[in-house]
């Protein structure tokens, strides 16, 4: 658990890295939303796994006492500074950027404590182990046991054929087909309409490839088609951290902050999915959706243009109808795919 803890805040660590006052106040509220959501994922993994966020999640560490109380306040400035940036007319201040700065560092630091080790059994007045000196240069010798013979070579021969055989049908249960096989018969049930059974398919994909994005991409629309969208915001925030520069997990996280109303850190998410694969059509047009509702009509009819016709025109269509809305106002929510 505590791997996972501090593998979740090296996932944040670049975006702590990127907070500074130079920089355009957008920016800054992505940066410090990123963060927190890597802060949150190690919260979790230290406690094992729960469905708590925020406050209440900050609490149940302290309660379980894995944070002192001082760790825990820091985190609660980070988390309130966290939910001033939501707000897409804030300016993150410098308190917000120290807030962040110093709540990751306090928790990192409680990650970091070596935990204890268990001793190794020695008589009274021994000081050191002598666990493991056989290997070691300094150890007494130990006599190895002789092989033992009379084995015939065909009985050596088939352990080996046994062995390799095992090695590879784990690499394809575990390595090549089992992730991709759940993620598979995930979507078949998704498309069926058997929900419960593709939640079941794509989480077991996620722990059998923490690695891979497509299962939290699979959990994150899900949620989104049901209107949870703390979860949604959840699944994909752990699709970019499984590989920050895949597209279609960018692709994601914008669609979620524009069914969410967040349109500019939808856009901003847009351009980087589109940054990782120009080509990608539904990036374009939600890109041009997302431009529309911040009332920058012409360049996102543009893109809409580039896309062609799909999901994303409903943005164009609305703004089309009698009495059209002028330029500078906002469009009716479009859910993206």
């Amino acid at each position: 658990m505590q791997r996972q803890a501090l593998a979740a805040l090296d996932a944040a660590r670049p975006a702590i890295a990127r907070l500074d006052r130079s920089r355009h106040a957008e920016e800054l509220a992505a940066d410090l939303i990123e963060a927190w959501s890597g802060v949150e994922t190690g919260l979790r993994s230290m406690l094992g796994g729960t469905p708590l966020s925020g406050q209440a999640l900050i609490r149940e560490a302290r309660n379980r006492h894995m944070i002192t109380f001082d760790q825990a306040n820091a985190l609660a400035e980070f988390h309130a500074a966290r939910e001033r940036s939501q707000d897409t007319s804030y300016h993150p201040s410098d308190g917000d950027i120290n807030a962040a700065r110093e709540g990751f560092l306090k928790l990192e630091a409680s990650l970091m404590t070596p935990e204890p080790v268990d001793k190794d059994a020695s008589t009274p007045g021994e000081s050191l182990s002598t666990k493991g000196l056989r290997m070691s240069p300094i150890g007494p010798s130990s006599p190895v046991p002789a092989q033992r013979a009379g084995q015939p070579w065909w009985f050596l021969a088939i352990g080996v054929i046994v062995i390799a055989a095992l090695g590879v049908g784990g690499y394809f249960l575990f390595g090549r087909g089992g992730s991709n096989g759940s993620i598979d018969q995930g979507v078949q049930y998704w498309k069926s309409g058997q929900r419960e059974l593709a939640v079941g398919e794509f989480s077991r994909a996620a722990r059998d490839n923490p690695k891979d994005p497509l299962p939290h991409v699979y959990l994150s629309r899900m949620a989104r088609e049901v209107g949870n969208m703390t979860l949604a915001g959840q699944e994909a925030t752990l699709a970019v951290q499984s590989e920050p520069g895949n597209a279609v997990a960018l692709r994601e996280m914008a669609s979620y902050l524009l069914a969410a109303g967040n349109y500019e850190l939808a856009r901003r998410f847009y351009v980087r999915a589109l940054q990782a694969n120009p080509e990608d059509r539904t990036s374009q047009g939600f890109l041009g959706c997302s431009l529309i509702k911040l009332g920058r009509f012409d360049e996102g009819m543009r893109w809409m243009n580039r896309a062609g016709q799909g999901s994303w025109s409903g943005c164009a269509q609305n703004m089309m109808q009698p009495g059209m809305m002028p330029p500078g106002s906002v469009a009716p929510p479009v859910t993206p795919p």
